[in-house]
């Protein structure tokens, strides 16, 4: 199974990216991802199989509960090249890199590898679906550029099956984060 472990914006944190998008409409060459399925991704972990899966739970429930909630927002956007537009995360980041560090450390002690690269913590809104698309991500980026969302807290994490067949998400598990003071 292919899985993720995630934070999920609320809608009221959303709904002003949500709304500008679709002021945009349609636009040839751009699949648009749907809101509710908007989440900021903290460690990808890829085709796991059940052992696995049940292997990384104990790490993976401590390490997010050693964290804090974390206050976070929507705010700019940008490109990874001419595939992916996403919308930032601003706020906490200091805090949610940590968290981001334990989930990838609970991975790793679980025996899961996990691609190195650096994090930056984003929302993808869509993704080039043809030749035309990927000239069109950056104007995108542009215009939306200003849109942002309020602040939210983030209090569970959530561990999620991604199913490759129909694009369908599947929580697995939610994940309390700790105590301390966002």
């Amino acid at each position: 199974m292919r899985l993720f472990v995630s934070l999920e914006p609320p809608v009221e944190a959303w709904a002003p990216v949500a709304d500008a998008v679709t002021e945009l409409g349609q636009v040839p060459g751009v699949r648009w991802s749907p809101p509710t399925r908007w989440h900021v991704t903290l460690a990808f972990l890829g085709e796991l199989d059940d052992d696995d899966a049940r292997r990384l739970a104990p790490p993976l429930r401590s390490a997010v509960a050693a964290a804090g909630p974390v206050r976070l927002r929507l705010a700019g956007t940008g490109t990874f090249g001419t595939s992916v537009l996403w919308a930032g995360v601003a706020g906490d980041v200091e805090r949610l890199s940590s968290l981001v560090a334990g989930v990838a450390g609970a991975a790793r002690a679980a025996g899961v590898g996990l691609e190195e690269r650096p994090y930056r913590p984003h929302v993808t809104l869509a993704r080039a679906a043809g030749r035309g698309g990927a000239g069109a991500l950056g104007q995108l980026a542009d215009q939306l550029a200003s849109v942002s969302g309020p602040t939210w807290t983030a209090t569970e994490a959530r561990l999620v099956r991604s199913h490759a067949s129909d694009g369908r998400y599947e929580v697995l598990e939610h994940l309390p984060l700790g105590a301390g003071s966002p």
